[in-house]
């Protein structure tokens, strides 16, 4: 999706998305032309407006949970790998 439209989608401001994509705690696909986003990214601006909404967490904290947040999707994605070539017959 487009900028605008994950503005709409995020609830975010123009100058909050420019500050979290300079924390890079959203990462969205760029060409020469754009940016865009997925659904995915909208999830995790859902997640760190609401850490720092409802739950109060600075901004360092949010670096923290994001990066263990991340490393537990990076582990469960090897786990599903190492569960599919378990599975799959020996040559």
């Amino acid at each position: 999706m487009n900028k605008q439209q994950f503005l709409i989608d995020a609830g975010l401001e123009v100058r909050t998305l420019e500050f979290w994509i300079e924390q890079q705690w959203l990462v969205p696909d760029e060409t020469a032309s754009e940016i865009s986003f997925s659904d995915t990214d909208v999830a995790r601006a859902h997640l760190i407006r609401d850490l720092k909404g409802d739950f109060g967490v600075n901004d360092e904290g949010i670096d923290v949970i994001l990066h263990l947040v991340d490393q537990l999707h990076g582990l469960r994605r090897a786990f599903e790998q190492l569960h599919k070539d378990m599975a799959s017959p020996q040559r």
